[in-house]
């Protein structure tokens, strides 16, 4: 039977967004990073203007000590934007947030218009879920997820999926991203 989708009290489900979102799900070390930097040409090809959230589960920073922009940030400015031609970055601390509001960071998209977001971790969410699985890492319980759409597994796996779950070959990129396409430009998927 499929698990119940999970996800903690501070967090509520992804709200309508005029856009579809997808969740790249997986343990660490099956790919996900390297399928995606794979994936994003392709669906540019197809057209498909695609945005990314990605989840970091560690403190990160974009900036770098010496620069005005990190200096201003350290000094208090929240949030700092910092811009040129070639593009900008919005950087806000957020020390009293335990984990990211996926519902925000979707909101932030908005004004980009994308034609699909992908989303990379918030794996207890519950959004649409393409799975990448791999034996060797893992536990397959990651399959049994309601939210699954879609499991890329290796071409030898055979184990039994459920009959709405679409099987993807893992190691064919461009099945993987046929799929994600023909998901992603069918209106009854948004957000489901």
């Amino acid at each position: 039977m499929p698990s119940t989708p999970s996800f903690s009290a501070h967090t509520a489900p992804v709200t309508s967004m005029p856009f579809p979102v997808l969740s790249i799900a997986a343990w660490s070390g099956t790919g996900k990073t390297t399928l995606l930097t794979q994936l994003m040409p392709i669906l540019r090809n197809f057209g498909l203007h695609v945005g990314v959230v990605k989840h970091a589960h560690h403190s990160f920073d974009v900036d770098k000590p010496g620069k005005d922009s990190y200096e201003l940030r350290q000094a208090g400015a929240s949030p700092m934007l910092v811009a040129s031609h070639q593009r900008f970055a919005l950087m806000q601390e957020t020390p009293e947030q335990q984990e990211p509001d996926l519902n925000h960071l979707l909101s932030l998209m908005l004004p980009h218009a994308p034609d699909l977001v992908i989303v990379e971790g918030f794996k207890a969410w519950p959004l649409a879920k393409l799975v990448l699985y791999r034996e060797e890492v893992g536990d397959p319980a990651i399959l049994d997820n309601a939210w699954v759409r879609a499991a890329a597994l290796k071409a030898e796996d055979k184990r039994t999926l459920r009959s709405d779950v679409a099987r993807l070959d893992i190691d064919d990129i461009h099945a993987v991203a046929d799929w994600v396409r023909q998901w992603a430009l069918t209106p009854c998927e948004v957000n489901a």
